[in-house]
């Protein structure tokens, strides 16, 4: 968990110091107080680019001096993230006041989240579903991110050869495609994992009050030729269409709703915001068993959009869980329920602690 965080120049966040006391920090305020600007802090203390997906520039507080920090102490280790004003685009990682990668930060904390953005995922586009899937899988596999961030360097570097193919040296080519063939495969694998275990665990859950989704992975192709192979052999092809068209990059991830038969996709707004609630909630217990501590879960105005049964059960299902959850909501009265909570108000980029 995490026990102190402290940001610095972040969004609209001068200096900000949260000091959790509990499992739940709520963090309630207007819309543009700075609650999901929270979140996202939270959300950089893991590899990637944050729940908004944003350009590292863009998360310095206009008024600051250009650059931005976030720290935290996690079960006794302080890990920290930021940018300089000198180089704004550089994301530098510290774990333990050493350097290190940002890929190293998934072996101290796993987080995972749901925005309200996300609630047309599964209307997105496959890439945003890819992503999502990505999450969930680092969190039980640390070095996904490292295969992942491998696997699409090798995979462009390939690419540009095969914009002039005739010219392309068949050597550095396959040295490539020897890359992409073993950290591809570590992906795939990867999410195989992830899918076959969450699946096991959504089996023995109730269709109501949440929706039970069934998940796969579309976009595989069934072939015991070993991807460097096909990759060598579809060089014309590709070099054709200007992108690599066979591998884990091209995956999707298809949601059923058991009950209904039918696609997360034509389900309703409710039910598929239910499909999301169901996934994450059955990924933070496989998290916790696998790696003996649950994921951080960042849930944003998830409240809001919950009928009262739903919200009651959702609240059950996270205190179960033990694990630590952030939650944002305009009206503090939402979170009625949940009488231990680190309550605080957002208002205009400063954080104070609420009423009890």
């Amino acid at each position: 968990m995490i026990g102190r965080l402290t940001l610095s120049d972040f969004r609209n966040h001068a200096d900000a110091l949260i000091l959790p006391d509990h499992a739940f920090i709520l963090l309630t305020g207007d819309n543009g107080a700075g609650k999901t600007n929270i979140l996202e802090a939270v959300s950089m203390l893991a590899p990637g680019r944050g729940l908004r997906g944003a350009a590292l520039s863009a998360m310095a507080r206009q008024d600051g001096g250009g650059g931005f920090g976030i720290a935290a102490e996690v079960d006794g280790a302080m890990l920290g993230t930021g940018v300089t004003a000198a180089s704004p685009d550089r994301r530098q990682v510290r774990i333990g006041g050493v350097a290190s990668s940002a890929n190293a930060l998934a072996d101290h904390l796993s987080i995972v989240w749901l925005t309200p953005a996300m609630d047309r995922l599964f209307l997105d586009s496959p890439g945003g579903r890819r992503r999502f899937l990505d999450r969930l899988t680092l969190a039980l596999h640390p070095g996904h991110a490292a295969h992942s961030a491998r696997y699409d360097a090798a995979m462009r570097a390939r690419n540009r050869l095969l914009a002039d193919i005739r010219r392309a040296d068949p050597a550095w080519l396959s040295a490539l495609e020897a890359q992409m063939g073993e950290h591809g495969t570590a992906l795939a694998a990867a999410r195989a994992d992830l899918v076959a275990r969450l699946n096991d665990a959504l089996a023995d859950q109730p269709d109501e009050p949440f929706a039970r989704p069934l998940i796969a992975i579309e976009g595989e192709e069934a072939s015991d030729e070993p991807l460097a192979q096909r990759l060598a052999r579809e060089r014309r092809r590709d070099a054709a269409a200007g992108r690599t068209l066979s591998g884990p990059h091209r995956h999707d991830l298809s949601v059923t709703h058991i009950a209904k038969g039918q696609a997360a996709a034509l389900c309703s707004t409710g039910e598929q915001k239910a499909l999301l609630l169901s996934i994450l909630l059955a990924h933070a217990a496989l998290v916790a068993a696998d790696r003996g501590q649950p994921p951080v879960l960042l849930l944003d105005e998830v409240a809001a959009h919950l009928d009262p049964l739903r919200r009651a059960a959702l609240f059950q299902r996270l205190q179960e869980s033990g694990g630590q959850v952030w939650m944002t909501g305009t009206e503090s009265s939402l979170f009625s329920e949940l009488p231990d909570a680190t309550r605080l108000t957002v208002t205009a980029g400063h954080v104070f602690r609420s009423a009890a």
